[in-house]
């Protein structure tokens, strides 16, 4: 029951700390040594000049011989620390390009791996399809902008002048009555039918 109930132990978090990280961080360490190092040779330096002067002051050649002799072996020393902090940090910097550098190459890894991922899914031939499709898909609305827009050659507006006027002329065959046979005159005037009536009977009576 115990181990139902116990908790789970957490996993360490991973450290971002690379091995890089860590030798850098010590090389800056040293480098920070090296330098608290020839600060503390340049006052005993200026302290050795100091004791020679009063050595010599007080007629103690020799004395102040050895403490000069011992001061050019501590400047030596200085000039090695020198060389020393050069290397430390010529070594830094190659240590920070080479992380720039591996970053670069991981960037570069990940792209091509997705460059060829999308490659596998589209194909040349696909390229290609899309690619005409999509020229065609311009023309085709590059020719309806034109059409709309009016910017017709003089060849084609001919040929629609011609097919409306062609179009128009059916329509009008196809509109107009049919032309009558009898000749259609003015309807005569009442009192003229009343006289030729008249005139009709007379010559039938004369007839008789």
């Amino acid at each position: 029951m115990g181990n139902l109930f116990a908790k789970k132990e957490k996993k360490p978090a991973k450290s971002r700390v690379t091995e890089q990280d860590k030798a850098i961080l010590q090389l800056k360490q040293q480098r920070d040594k090296l330098k608290q190092y020839q600060k503390k040779i340049n006052v005993q330096l200026e302290k050795d000049r100091e004791v020679a002067r009063s050595l010599l002051r007080e007629g103690k050649k020799d004395k102040a011989k050895l403490m000069l002799r011992k001061k050019k072996f501590q400047e030596s020393l200085l000039v090695k620390t020198d060389g020393q902090l050069d290397n430390i940090e010529q070594m830094v910097q190659d240590i920070e390009f080479a992380q720039v550098e591996s970053e670069v190459v991981k960037g570069l890894q990940v792209g091509n791996a997705s460059l060829k991922k999308m490659h596998e899914i589209l194909s040349l031939e696909d390229v290609e399809r899309i690619m005409d499709e999509t020229h065609e898909g311009i023309e085709k609305q590059r020719e309806i902008d034109e059409l709309l827009s009016g910017g017709l050659t003089a060849e084609d507006e001919s040929d629609v002048l011609a097919e409306l006027e062609e179009i128009m002329k059916q329509s009008e065959d196809l509109s107009l009555p049919d032309v009558p046979k009898e000749q259609i005159g003015e309807p005569e005037p009442e009192p003229a039918k009343k006289r030729k009536a008249e005139v009709e009977e007379r010559t039938a009576v004369l007839a008789s």
